[in-house]
């Protein structure tokens, strides 16, 4: 009689280097830094691209502007608490933000699907300009294409940004420093959940609407408060344990987050329980996380709760020594290593 077959464990690791485009390329996590360390990166090598932040800050005479783009094929194209044309506009002004700029021009490109409605179309050009409008920035320039019916899913955007940096202070990834408080200035998750909510046809308990929303004044007032900004992020794709996983990589520096100081509607916090979403992965649209002194972080605490997008602005965490990690220090004494995304959580965000 023969002995039965050993049992063995077999726990296959998550590809790292697939042959195709996955939805998770395109998601914040580790696959979109592979796609971007690997590729795209070293056949664009310059020192603009290196600085890997939001914008590229160029210097033309007297004047340092920022330059950046986006593009956005969010699905449905309307959820509660904004649309693809408010979510164009306001994300790229955004990223003009974080490089500490007045954002001042876009450009929109609109790829649009055969067969589209032109009620929805007129929907989104006027969200888009009552967007640019409410921002103070002009949109200048353009481009349209249509594609066949069925290759679009009705509309995607793409928009580009310029704006002027006018504070001395270079913001950035590589300014963060060992003791840098980290604030946030409001409630995490809720673009990503109420999304969610509209393309699922979802109900919770309680409602929620995205945080689409502008930052560039709220920015504006902390620069003018003379607070020393040493970098800023607005945490969209893949939600604040990617981008501060990226920050962290760049600074070499450790992250260590305080889970119960972490802002977060409860009905949000709900909702991700129930689907089995993580908070912290979930992509935000009008969330920013700044690094600055931790002697100046209750001042700078106090200038974003005067401001309606900052009114539930917390401090979350610290920058230390250490490997390049972030760290989530639970309520009950343990700690959890908050690592990149292999796989896409979300798809279709943004």
């Amino acid at each position: 009689m023969t002995d039965p077959p050993a049992f063995e464990l077999n726990c296959p690791l998550p590809f790292e280097q697939p042959e195709r485009v996955l939805l998770a390329h395109g998601g914040g996590g580790r696959l979109m830094q592979n796609l971007l360390q690997d590729t795209l990166f070293p056949a664009f090598a310059n020192p603009f691209l290196a600085a890997a932040h939001d914008g590229a800050r160029l210097v033309l005479g007297n004047q340092v502007l920022a330059f950046s783009c986006d593009s956005y094929v969010v699905h449905p194209l309307f959820f509660a608490g904004g649309d693809i044309g408010s979510m164009a506009v306001f994300g790229t002004v955004n990223d003009l933000a974080m490089c500490g700029a007045k954002p001042l021009y876009l450009s929109v490109g609109l790829i649009l699907e055969e067969g589209l409605e032109m009620a929805v179309l007129q929907r989104v050009v006027a969200s888009m300009a009552e967007a640019a409008k409410r921002c103070g920035v002009l949109l200048v320039t353009g481009d349209t294409k249509v594609v066949e019916k069925g290759k679009g899913d009705g509309l995607f955007i793409h928009t580009a940004g310029i704006g002027l940096i006018e504070t001395a202070l270079e913001i950035g990834p590589q300014q963060v420093k060992v003791g840098d408080a980290i604030l946030i200035n409001g409630e995490i998750g809720a673009h990503g959940m109420a999304v969610m909510a509209e393309r699922e046809g979802l109900a919770f308990e309680g409602p929620i609407k995205s945080d689409c929303a502008p930052l560039h004044e709220l920015v504006s007032e902390l620069l003018t408060a003379g607070f020393e900004l040493h970098c800023l992020r607005d945490p969209t794709r893949g939600g604040v344990a990617s981008v501060l996983n990226e920050i962290a990589a760049q600074a070499e520096l450790q992250i260590e987050l305080k889970a119960a100081q972490i802002p977060i509607d409860p009905a949000v916090a709900s909702a991700c329980e129930i689907l089995g979403f993580d908070p912290l992965y979930v992509a935000n649209e009008g969330k920013m996380l700044i690094f600055l002194p931790q002697a100046q972080a209750e001042a700078a605490l106090a200038c974003l709760r005067s401001h309606p997008l900052g009114r539930n602005a917390a401090q979350i965490g610290v920058v230390q020594t250490g490997a390049p990690r972030v760290i989530l220090h639970n309520p009950y004494g343990t700690t959890r290593l908050l690592d990149l995304l292999s796989g896409e959580q979300l798809p279709r965000i943004c």
